[in-house]
């Protein structure tokens, strides 16, 4: 199965904030520029993350993002299931739809493999996904306006 690009950013977004210093309130910008990614695509995944009281987003002087507790400790099947939706793997009942679909068993042999898909996600939670070397990687993100990489070349030690 292959996660939706929403999904996978939203990951990144809450494994990037899980990071963050004590009291450290980075910006959707910042995290886009990190991140590699639009702005745009940023904005829309941190509104839904917001939505699912993953992450905190306050505007103005002492704004920013911050991940919350249910960010933290959630499963990342909980939070991969939020961001994908209720679609299935295939689309059988679309415009064209399959000429199988009346006594087909691959629908459900898909629905029970996307649900294992999700349930083995269900063991790990985002402190789990950002202990090192993960953690060394997206602490040494380019920061705006920074001139060093700080990237290590001796995988995260």
């Amino acid at each position: 199965m292959q996660l939706t690009r929403f999904t996978d950013l939203g990951l990144r977004v809450v494994m990037r904030l899980a990071v963050a210093g004590e009291g450290v309130r980075p910006g959707s910008r910042e995290i886009a520029e990190e991140l590699s990614v639009s702005y745009a695509h940023v904005a829309k995944v941190i509104t839904r993350l917001g939505e699912l009281g993953v992450v905190d987003a306050r505007r103005g002087r002492s704004g920013g993002l911050a991940i919350t507790e249910l960010g933290r400790t959630a499963s990342v099947g909980w939070l991969a299931r939020r961001l994908e939706g209720e679609g299935e793997v295939v689309e059988c009942d679309g415009a064209q739809p399959c000429p199988l679909r009346a006594g087909c068993l691959l629908r459900s042999a898909l629905r029970h493999a996307q649900e294992a898909f999700f349930e083995s996600l269900d063991t790990l939670t985002i402190e789990d996904l950002t202990r090192t070397p993960t953690r060394t990687v997206l602490l040494a993100l380019p920061r705006m306006g920074s001139t060093d990489s700080r990237i290590s070349a001796t995988n995260g030690e």
